[in-house]
């Protein structure tokens, strides 16, 4: 063999080693997975707590003369609480009392039953009275909405 035949075949069997070696050297690219799908979103509740229109007429308070007695739904009468009295309200029931002549409002408990004078709608605990703002003057116009929970 001729020694100019072979220097070729040496070189072409070099550069094919030498390009086998690089691109084992290079690092594959792989794309990163697709973000997963967003969960569905769940139905919202209805807000809470609902206030249902229920009466409107006259509130007074009670207070000392009551205070430390026992309610009809055998609570503790305390004159700054946030209680009430009405006739016909399920005891335990949560009602919103807005002052119709200042707009205050405030939410209370009824736990007795009342007011026993003519026309009047309500019997607020003297705390509450003093809220509403009519602590002073001993009535008020009010608006009485029941609070219903979510159930």
């Amino acid at each position: 063999m001729r020694r100019g035949t072979r220097r070729p075949l040496a070189s072409i069997a070099a550069a094919l080693l030498t390009a086998a070696a690089l691109s084992a050297c290079q690092t594959a690219v792989v794309p990163p997975p697709p973000p997963p799908p967003p969960p569905e979103a769940a139905p919202l509740p209805p807000p809470c707590p609902r206030y249902v229109h229920y009466q409107e007429g006259i509130a007074s308070f009670y207070g000392r003369t009551h205070h430390g007695r026992q309610t009809a739904s055998g609570a503790i009468f305390d004159m700054n609480g946030p209680t009430a009295a009405h006739r016909v309200l399920k005891l335990g029931t949560r009602i919103k009392v807005t002052n119709l002549q200042n707009g205050r409002h405030i939410e209370l408990l009824v736990n007795d039953r009342g007011p026993y004078i003519r026309g009047r709608v309500l019997d607020v605990s003297q705390g509450a009275a003093r809220q509403l703002g009519f602590e002073e003057q001993g009535t008020t116009h009010v608006r009485i909405e029941t609070i219903e929970g979510c159930n």
